[in-house]
Formats: structure tokens, C-alpha cells, sequence
């Protein structure tokens, strides 16, 4: 029998890379679209008509009810959220809703559909859940690298809800006995990355300079440090979790740690150009507070799930370089700085 897979977020970065993987395996892959979402012209668009899709909203119980109902989904990938985390401090009580209590009402959904329909499901009656948990939730940690033991400190309103979201999907597994597990995901990017985002901002600044589309680029806080890798690599990881015997939750990332000093040297390199040039410090994209070094301590995922990063730091930045030229290239020239975002 072909596997179901539901997935929110679809058309976001790391939906589109689930997406093309699950297909890869063979899956039916339904994505839950708010109101009137048009798949077509998001990042699935060229998936669209490989693609089954359902009405749903992370802030409507019923509709999530109706929605699993609908597809009846071997397994669901919650990747539904407002992922912008210096715009958690603008909108904190949508933040919450949509990435806290919207975990809640996923697993409420799939909780009464199981119970209905139980003996669709070869698990003894268990749609498996994926709750897409972050590494903000450690904001300030006490311990550098995170492992699946450190303790949460969450640092924005993005990390509090999720850090809800992470609490709920392993209350639900104990309590219920369902399968739902987390993976708590370090930064990963791709050329797919909304242009809010640092990485995103700086590989089409480094690309509008290089044109002359763009002549300097505002960021905050140069010497924030994370661990990056590519989305593409990091879905693998997810799918790999609901794979296992028994569910469990893991650490996601590379282990490495760079700058967003090292993002930008290295994109502006990728062009011919040095930073220093161009860049310019406004410390009013600087975050309410700051999350200073985040670092993976991955050992538990590559042990057990066999999982690893195909993609270096460099190589990433490379790959979202080229492909802004590349798009840029066959786009009309349009005059202005980038709006203010990132940091």
C-alpha cells in the first residue's frame, strides 16, 4: 500500500524539500493550505502536479480534524509556523498561537482520527508525527554544544512557543502511547530561504552588489554565531525519524559553528568582492535578545539514525550565491536597497 504523507508548511523552504524527497520514496504527499495559498506559484510549483492538497489552518481545530480525516495520512510533518524570529517580537500572540498551541491541535486531530479509524493504520492504529522543533528553544544555553539533554532557555517569543510545541508532542507520546517525536533543527538554509532571513539576505545582497543592482548591505549583530547546514539534508533527518521502531527525539545540525562575519566573507568571496566594502553594522536590526552561540552536538542522530550533512558551510553559501545570480540574470533590474530584515 502507498504511505500518506500530510505535511503544514508545504510551501515553505523545508516543506518543498520534504515534499520532493517523500515522492522520491514512493509517498501520495497531501499539503494542508491555508485560505486561498496557491501551490503553484510557492516553492512547490513545480511539484504541483505530483501534489494532493487540503484545506486547513494551524489556528482551527476542526479544519485540522477535517484534514486528517480527509487524507488519512500514514504520517504527518508539521513544519506549519511563523519561522521569522526577530518578527516573534511583533506578532508574539500569533507566534504562540500557530507554533504552540497549533502543535496542540494537530496532535488533538490526529488523536481523534486514530481513534476512529484505527485499523486503517499497519502501527497498531498510529498515524506518526513529526513536530518540527528548533534550536532556538536553547537560546541561552548553558552548555555549548546542545544535545537531546541541555536545557531550554528560549530567547524570543519563536522560541517559547516552539519550546511549547517540543513540551505537548512528548506529553502526547507518553500519555497517549502515539507515535510523535521532534527534531530539534539547527539553522538550515537553501536558495529557497525567504530573503528576511541572514543567510538569504546576505547570498542576494552578495549578488545584487556584484550587478550593480544594490549598493550596500545593512546588517546587526556580526558576531552571532550558529551552526548552518542545508534544508535538504535536514529533511532526510526527519523522515528518517519516523522511520524507527520506536519514536524518539533528536538533535539536528553539523557541529560547526560560523559567524554571520563568516556568511557574509564568504558570500561576498563567492563574488569577487570584499565585505568591508560594502557592509555596514545598524544596530537597530540587533534582536531584543540575543542568542549568541548555537552548536549541535549531533552524535545521537548520526549513531542512530545514520544520518549526515552532505552539504559544507561553504558550499552552501556558494550554492545560495549562484543561485541569486542565476535568478537575477532573468529578472527585470530594480533599483534600491534591500528592506531592512535579517538581524
Amino acid at each position: 500500500m502507498t504511505r500518506r504523507a500530510l505535511i503544514t508548511g508545504i510551501t515553505g523552504q523545508d516543506g518543498s524539500y520534504l515534499a520532493e524527497h517523500l515522492l522520491s520514496q514512493g509517498y501520495q504527499v497531501w499539503g494542508l493550505l491555508r485560505g486561498q495559498t496557491n501551490p503553484r506559484t510557492s516553492r512547490v510549483g513545480h511539484l504541483a502536479s505530483d501534489l494532493s492538497f487540503v484545506d486547513g489552518d494551524l489556528t482551527d481545530q476542526a479544519s485540522l480534524v477535517a484534514a486528517v480525516d480527509t487524507v488519512q495520512p500514514d504520517e504527518v510533518y508539521n513544519l506549519g509556523a511563523l519561522s521569522f524570529v526577530p518578527g516573534s517580537w511583533q506578532q508574539p500572540e500569533l507566534v504562540t498561537e500557530v507554533n504552540g498551541t497549533g502543535v496542540l491541535r494537530m496532535l488533538e486531530a490526529i488523536r481523534m482520527v486514530s481513534d476512529l479509524n484505527g485499523s486503517r493504520h499497519a502501527d497498531g492504529g498510529r498515524i506518526r508525527f513529526y513536530q518540527a522543533s528548533s534550536s532556538e528553544m536553547f537560546g541561552r544555553a548553558a552548555e555549548t554544544p546542545q544535545s537531546e539533554t541541555t536545557g531550554f532557555h528560549p530567547r524570543s517569543p519563536y522560541g517559547v512557543a516552539k519550546t511549547y510545541g517540543h513540551h505537548i508532542t512528548r506529553t502526547y507520546r507518553e500519555t497517549f502511547g502515539m507515535y510523535a517525536v521532534s527534531g530539534v533543527l539547527f539553522n538550515h538554509e537553501s536558495p529557497r530561504r525567504g530573503t528576511e532571513f541572514v543567510t538569504r539576505k546576505i547570498s542576494l545582497a552578495a549578488a545584487r552588489i556584484k550587478l550593480g543592482h544594490q549598493k550596500r548591505l545593512d546588517l546587526g549583530n556580526l558576531d552571532a554565531v550558529r551552526d548552518w547546514g542545508f534544508a535538504g539534508d535536514y529533511v532526510r533527518a526527519m523522515h528518517l525519524m519516523l522511520q524507527q521502531d520506536e519514536p524518539a527525539d533528536y538533535v539536528v545540525g553539523t557541529g560547526r559553528m560560523h559567524s554571520v562575519r563568516d556568511a557574509v566573507r564568504c558570500a561576498f568571496a563567492c563574488v569577487g568582492l570584499h565585505w568591508t566594502d560594502h557592509v555596514v553594522v545598524d544596530p537597530a536590526l540587533v534582536r531584543p535578545a540575543e542568542v549568541e552561540v548555537l552548536c549541535a552536538d549531533s552524535r545521537r542522530v548520526r549513531a542512530e539514525l545514520g544520518w549526515e550533512p552532505t552539504v559544507d558551510f561553504a558550499q552552501l553559501m556558494r550554492m545560495m550565491v549562484e543561485s541569486d545570480l542565476e535568478r537575477l540574470s532573468r529578472e527585470p533590474v530594480h533599483g534600491g536597497l534591500l528592506p531592512a530584515a535579517g538581524r
